[in-house]
């Protein structure tokens, strides 16, 4: 069982940036993520995707300001006709880390407070979640605007199969009782 943790630990690895030997000022890092960085998610909404994120650190005396700018494609399921589509995504935000005595729970979502004690700075659920919150609520193959269309043929069976569900639905739903009820008239 341990084997299997740490080999899925093993591609997050690469996503942590050491700053404790750097100068104060501005400092850029750029990381490649692609299949394994979703694989080592367990239920991730992408399951693969070529990205490139550039961050840019800004380390001060009590903090780090970490500009994040994430640019690629993901690969996800079409909701309208089920067929795999890449979706184009650039994300732009903000991180602010913070340094405390002990471990203390921000409860601002942009602000990670980290023990002095630490030396290093693991930005891959960071970058996951940003990732993971830019998949669009509803992802349809045309709405992506690249100019793919979503699937006819399979557009027109699943509304065949919907119609007889549909008809058998309104047949199941004649209830005897309000014959009956409709006989009082």
């Amino acid at each position: 069982m341990r084997a299997k943790i740490l080999l899925q630990l093993k591609p997050l690895k690469q996503f942590s940036i050491p700053f404790t030997g750097l100068k104060i000022g501005k400092h850029q890092f750029d990381f490649e993520i692609d299949n394994s960085f979703f694989d080592a998610f367990e239920y991730s909404l992408v399951k693969k995707g070529a990205l490139t994120a550039e961050i840019e650190m800004d380390k001060q005396e009590t903090m780090l300001i970490l500009q994040i700018h994430i640019v690629g494609t993901i690969e996800l399921d079409c909701d309208k006709c089920l067929s795999t589509f890449n979706s184009p995504i650039d994300i732009k935000e903000r991180q602010i880390v913070k340094f405390a005595e002990d471990e203390l729970e921000s409860d601002d979502l942009e602000i990670i407070v980290l023990n002095k004690k630490e030396s290093t700075v693991d930005i891959s659920e960071i970058l996951y979640e940003f990732i993971n919150v830019s998949v669009p609520y509803i992802k349809v193959c045309e709405q992506n605007g690249n100019g793919v269309q979503c699937d006819q043929e399979m557009i027109a069976r699943l509304e065949s199969l919907s119609g007889d569900a549909q008809h058998e639905e309104e047949t199941n739903t004649d209830d005897p009782r309000w014959e009956a009820l409709k006989k009082l008239k």
